[in-house]
């Protein structure tokens, strides 16, 4: 089974879509290379309340838990 990570990995178009991550109290804010890769749907089936798109930067509402996962994604990036 997928963490909530690898979750919101496949949402934002996959590891290599990522360029960079960052939690802030409840929103993962992310830079990606191509927005057109962002599964909006799988987003909120990981568990996000909401997605808010600016160009390529992403910002996914998560809750709480934003500083973790994070840290998890930063994980796989490395």
């Amino acid at each position: 089974m997928a963490t909530k990570a690898e979750k919101i990995v496949a949402g934002l178009g996959g590891i290599d879509n990522i360029e960079e991550v960052e939690g802030c109290i409840t929103r993962l804010r992310t830079e990606v290379k191509d927005a057109s890769l962002i599964d909006e749907a799988a987003l909120k089936a990981a568990g996000a309340h909401g997605v808010v798109k600016m160009g390529t930067a992403i910002q996914v509402v998560i809750g709480t838990d934003a500083d973790p996962i994070a840290a998890d994604i930063e994980d796989m990036m490395e």
